[in-house]
């Protein structure tokens, strides 16, 4: 296995792993807010957003070593 093929699976793993992460930091929000914590929840949203943007940029980055 090269080491672009070993840097793709690498990302891909990121990606699954941002996932993950990012379904935890929406269930954190929904239990901020219903805790009455309107600005932390806010936060955690804005944290879940970034790392989805973390996620699109590496599946651009696959893109490109594949073109």
């Amino acid at each position: 296995m090269d080491s672009l093929e070993k840097a793709r699976i690498r990302m891909e793993h990121w990606i699954e792993h941002n996932d993950q992460h990012q379904q935890e930091y929406e269930a954190l929000a929904q239990e901020l807010e219903q805790a009455g914590k309107q600005e932390a929840a806010a936060e955690v949203r804005t944290m879940s957003e970034l790392t989805g943007k973390g996620s699109e940029h590496l599946c651009q980055a696959i893109a490109a070593l594949q073109a």
